[in-house]
This record gives C-alpha cells, structure tokens and sequence, in this order.
C-alpha cells in the first residue's frame, strides 16, 4: 500500500505548490503540533475532502477559553482556511454544543453562539446541507438548575460546493418491516415523493438498496475514554466518527481534523481506507494523539443509527 508521501508525489492529492509539504507532513504523521490557525492558512488549495471536527466549546474547557460572546469571532479564521482547502466536492462537518451562560446578561440562559456561529459559516460561503443530532443515551448526570440534564449534541454538515461528496449506501440501516411488507413496497409504482425544493426520493428503488435510509439523528454512548488511557478530557466516540466519514468521503479520501485532541478523527479515518491527519495546539494531546494512531486504538462501541427513514 502507498503512504501518503507516495500519493503526494504522484499527484494524487496535489501537484504541488503551496500547502504541499503542509499536507504530506500532516497525513504522514499523524497529528502535527501547532496553531490550527496557521497551519491551515498553509494547506494546498482545494486539497482536502472532509474536515471533520469537534472544536473547543465556548468557555467549557480548561485548556481552552473562550467567551462565548467572542466565539463566531475566534472561529471564522478557521473556517476561511478549511474553504480554501476544501475540494468542490468537500465538506466540513462541525460537532459543536451550546453552553448556558455564566456571565453577562444572558446568565442562565442557552447562549446562541451556535446558531450565530452556523449563520456566519453560511455568509461566509459554505453551504449549510443538514443538521444531525447526536443523541448520547447515556449523557452525564449533574447539576443543570431548571432544565434536564443533555442527552444531545448538534453535528452540522457544511459543503463547499453545491455537489458534494455523500454516500447513503454507506451508512444505510438494517429495514425494521418484514419480508412481507418489503415485498409489497417493492411492488409500489407510485413511490415517488417530491418537494418543491426539488428534493426527494423514490421508494419504489428503496428496497433493492440493501438497507433504509438513516435518519438525522445518530445515536452513540459516550464510552469515557479519558478513563481509559486517553489523556484528552473530551474525547469523540469512534461511532460519530465512522458515521460522518463513510459517509462524506471516498476511499482513499483525505480527512483533517484541525482539532485532532485524542485523534479520534484520525485513527478511525485511516481504519477505513483514508489518508488522515490533523493539528493539534496541545503537546500533551500531541503525545498520547500519536500512541493512539501507532495502536490504532478500537475499543469503542459501534454507533447505532435511529433510522428515521423507510423502516
């Protein structure tokens, strides 16, 4: 098998020119130390075919604090860099959660950073396609005042152009009807279901794919990998992951995760056949982000789709 040094090249992922060394270091090693912000600025140009991310949560983490307030402003420069990176076909997909104010004369409230933060990405260009609620049945108990204790994060899909990379039959969920039904929609001549965005599909084609279509709602257990052996505090379920990269790249495809944290972006990428890399700003994510990639850590519970489609 190639490495990523190969295909770089060889042309099979830039020709060359700026952001080439960038991009071969990154997918070669792993996880490079340093600013996202300026790492990014010097990736090829249309180079990359998902960025895959979760990024600090305003005013959550220790290692990283920032206001709410201050959030859209911190965030934009990232997101300028990963459009220019992005292929036509590329998308970013963004794992983000708000935050009850602590401060200000939002205290106690649900900040809307998120929603100001998914409007400014789309001013800025990038196409917002989907949100996706990732359901987390077993969410941490605490104290949250007035409300319910989270049990969901939001996942938005941003692509760079209007025809994006996206394999459904990658992702598609065992049918719930019995073979009997089955047989009878498959029977159906009427199936086509339309809007006026021009959206839709027919169920008669449906059943010969091998599976329903998933819903927007991908269920996976937190499984606390900080307890076992991964120093970031805040690490990603290997399911959310697999989910969104088999469904957003090809075979082969390059992933950056900008915000590598404990690489579980990057381990689970390369799991599945593609080139993957990342930045980190944290050496001592760096280190463990490595030892991770090297054992190719895969302990984790598989996700479990909540098929919100034909079932």
């Amino acid at each position: 098998m190639r490495d990523a040094g190969d295909l770089v090249d060889q042309g099979s992922i830039v020709t060359g020119g700026r952001g080439t060394d960038i991009l071969r270091r990154s997918l070669a090693e792993g996880v490079l130390h340093g600013d996202a912000e300026l790492l990014l600025q010097q990736l090829a140009r249309e180079s990359v075919d998902l960025f895959f991310t979760s990024p600090p949560y305003a005013d959550a983490r220790a290692y990283s604090r920032i206001h709410p307030d201050r959030y859209v402003e911190w965030f934009l420069p990232f997101a300028r860099s990963m459009y220019e990176a992005a292929k036509p076909s590329g998308s970013l997909i963004l794992n983000i959660k708000n935050r009850v104010a602590k401060d200000g004369p939002l205290k106690g409230q649900r900040h809307p950073y998120v929603y100001h933060l998914v409007l400014a990405l789309q001013n800025m260009g990038w196409r917002w396609i989907e949100t996706y609620i990732w359901a987390k049945p077993n969410g941490v108990p605490g104290k949250f005042g007035p409300r319910t204790k989270d049990s969901f994060e939001y996942v938005y899909h941003f692509t760079r152009g209007p025809k994006p990379y996206f394999d459904l039959d990658a992702i598609r969920v065992p049918y719930k009807a019995d073979e009997a039904e089955i047989a009878r929609r498959k029977r159906d001549t009427a199936g086509r279901r339309s809007t006026e965005a021009g959206f839709g599909r027919d169920r008669t084609k449906t059943y010969l794919l091998g599976g329903a279509d998933p819903g927007n709602v991908v269920s996976v257990s937190q499984t606390y990998n900080q307890h076992r052996g991964v120093a970031h505090t805040a690490a990603m379920p290997e399911g959310l992951a697999e989910f969104f990269i088999k469904a957003a790249t090809p075979k082969g495809g390059i992933v950056i995760d900008p915000f590598a944290g404990g690489a579980t972006t990057i381990v689970v990428a390369r799991r599945l056949g593609r080139l993957a890399g990342g930045f980190e700003i944290h050496e001592r994510f760096v280190e463990d982000a490595l030892r991770r990639i090297a054992a190719d850590v895969a302990d984790d519970i598989p996700g479990q789709l909540v098929n919100a489609g034909l079932g």
